[in-house]
């Protein structure tokens, strides 16, 4: 039985199966979905919120093409950007700095003392590029009623869909329960990831992750920057500020010209080789 080599890797605990495609795609023909729910099992399988294949872009230096634990494709996860970036700067794969095409469009990448920043781009704030029904323009602090409960949403996109709810009571959120009911809701036709966040300063804020297509995840990097750029939508931080995560912080910034960096680290955890069944 053929063998498939991968390296796992983490950015602030939100950790990710890496496969290097770039002479030779070895998954190339096979069913991504079925193998991301497989590799991903973290009793049966390798364990990740992701598979990720590191690819040739003909736009770009590299393309990243993430497929979620649950089997479905995501558009962009900004941990993942990091992780891969490591794994190419530390080959002597890359320069200064890196150009990685996702289907959120083309990110730069550069080190930023002992981990990476990424420019992630402009966030995009109209209800229909989010995209969330119901709303014209900008969705901040709007109602969404959950199970007889009301709360206020900002929705963001960093390329992919995010509801962001600012709380007092974050460790009261019972997140196994809303974040799925949230993620499905009829109001957000592509789904969305979801983050309960808590103000602790104008630079400083918690958060906890439901993430769409993997669940509760330590860390989530779209969402740590949707989350920044909601607070100051709702006048509650400042344009830079530090997003405690569960799986560590991430350095979240604003620019005053549109963009948004993350700051972060990205660490490998090990390398291996599993068995690629012959059916997927």
């Amino acid at each position: 039985m053929r063998k498939l080599e991968f390296t796992k890797a983490q950015g602030a605990g939100n950790d990710f199966m890496l496969v290097n495609c770039l002479s030779h795609n070895p998954l190339e023909g096979r069913d991504l979905g079925k193998l991301a729910v497989r590799f991903c099992d973290r009793n049966f399988g390798i364990g990740g919120d992701g598979l990720v294949l590191i690819l040739p872009s003909a736009s770009a230096d590299y393309r990243m093409q993430i497929i979620n634990s649950d089997g479905s494709e995501a558009e962009m996860c900004g941990n993942a950007t990091r992780c891969v970036a490591k794994y190419l700067f530390d080959r002597n794969l890359a320069g200064k700095t890196i150009r990685l095409e996702t289907l959120a469009g083309i990110k730069i990448i550069g080190v930023a003392g002992e981990g990476y920043s990424v420019n992630m781009g402009a966030p995009a704030l109209d209800a229909t590029e989010i995209p969330v029904t119901g709303f014209q323009g900008r969705v901040v602090s709007q109602p969404l009623t959950i199970d007889g409960r009301r709360f206020n949403m900002t929705c963001v996109s960093m390329g992919n869909p995010h509801c962001v709810i600012f709380t007092d009571d974050l460790a009261e959120i019972p997140l196994d329960k809303l974040g799925p009911a949230i993620e499905t809701h009829p109001a957000f036709p592509r789904k969305t990831n979801v983050e309960f966040a808590k103000v602790l300063s104008r630079d400083e804020v918690r958060v906890r992750v439901w993430e769409r297509g993997a669940g509760i995840t330590l860390a989530c990097g779209t969402g740590a920057c949707a989350t920044l750029v909601a607070g100051v939508l709702n006048g509650l931080l400042d344009r830079k500020a530090t997003v405690h995560l569960p799986g560590g912080d991430l350095l979240i910034e604003w620019l005053e010209r549109g963009e948004v960096l993350m700051t972060g680290p990205a660490r490998e955890v090990f390398s291996g080789e599993i068995e690629l069944d012959p059916q997927t």
